[in-house]
């Protein structure tokens, strides 16, 4: 059984870590766009005032600003909806941001289908892919509220560009404190030889109930967190497939470009094995209850158990 430690977003990571970070380092800096107290960046404010600036809707200005005050010396961490995070400023992150090597944090808050009754135009289901494509950009999708304060505390430390993708809905947190954390290095939260799962941010906990489901079956898989899709952790993408001979993705975006092709990426150009991909299939989301949108998008864990059927047929 997974040991759960209640339920709580993974935004209120984000929010602690920014706090903690400003009281050890005057040079942290945030700033948001009208969007605050959702993503949980008013605690910091209150604290800070000095240290905050919230530009309006106004995400190409947030990033400029950011990008000036990086230039100053100081490390700059935004946050707002992931979906105008990512995508409204696009260009200004790929040329102001990446193109410098500036050290601006990227908070995508509200990512995924879980978003829920805010919609299509909200759900940020194209994020992973267009960040991991910005050289110099590192994209981190941690899976609970620990993970992601870890992640945020991380980032500050790790020179230029960092994209952290969180969400809005409460869901499982099952990382403890003392568990490891390092951008760029995966964890091994379940051993197993027949299969491998790996997966990042909410579908982490959905990877380790379909566990479960496949051991009743006889199948024993392993469950990998890959919560640094860049740079990705590309010797326990391989020593997995070498141990199992099959993979299976797990990702709340869409399919295309996302957390899938990146391990797909590694595992065609060092040790092709059978892949089946769980996440979006190409299309936009739509208002609903969060759960309710996750089985009806095919994200949960009797889908990524379904998957693995699948697989190892080709193995």
């Amino acid at each position: 059984m997974v040991e759960v430690f209640g339920k709580r977003a993974t935004r209120f990571g984000f929010g602690e870590g920014i706090i903690e970070l400003g009281k050890e380092n005057p040079k942290i800096f945030v700033l948001g766009a009208d969007t605050i107290s959702s993503v949980l960046i008013d605690g910091f404010k209150k604290i800070f005032p000095d240290r905050f600036i919230n530009v309006g809707i106004a995400e190409t200005n947030l990033i400029g600003m950011a990008a000036g005050l990086a230039v100053a010396g100081f490390i700059p961490f935004v946050s707002t909806y992931g979906v105008f995070a990512s995508g409204r400023p696009w260009e200004h992150i790929r040329t102001t941001v990446c193109y410098s090597n500036l050290n601006v944090k990227i908070g995508g808050s509200h990512s995924g289908i879980m978003v829920g009754p805010d919609g299509a135009t909200h759900q940020a289901l194209e994020d992973i892919a267009i960040m991991r494509c910005l050289p110099r950009m590192k994209v981190i999708v941690p899976c609970d509220l620990v993970e992601t304060k870890k992640a945020v505390v991380a980032s500050a430390y790790s020179d230029g560009p960092v994209y952290i993708r969180y969400g809005r809905e409460n869901i499982p947190v099952f990382t403890k404190d003392d568990a490891p954390f390092e951008i760029g290095k995966a964890n091994i939260l379940r051993d197993g030889n027949d299969v491998a799962i790996v997966s990042c941010g909410t579908m982490v906990y959905e990877s380790l109930m379909s566990a479960e489901i496949l051991e009743k079956k006889g199948i024993k898989a392993r469950v990998i967190n890959i919560h640094t899709i860049k740079p990705i952790d590309e010797k326990a993408i391989i020593n997995a497939a070498k141990k199992c001979g099959a993979v299976v993705t797990a990702e709340e975006h869409q399919v295309y470009g996302g957390f899938g092709s990146a391990v797909a990426e590694v595992l065609v150009k060092n040790y092709p094995v059978p892949v089946e991909m769980v996440g979006v299939a190409d299309r936009f989301g739509e208002s609903g209850e969060p759960m309710n949108l996750m089985s009806r998008f095919g994200l949960r864990d009797v889908n990524i158990a379904d998957a693995v059927l699948k697989v190892l047929k080709r193995k």
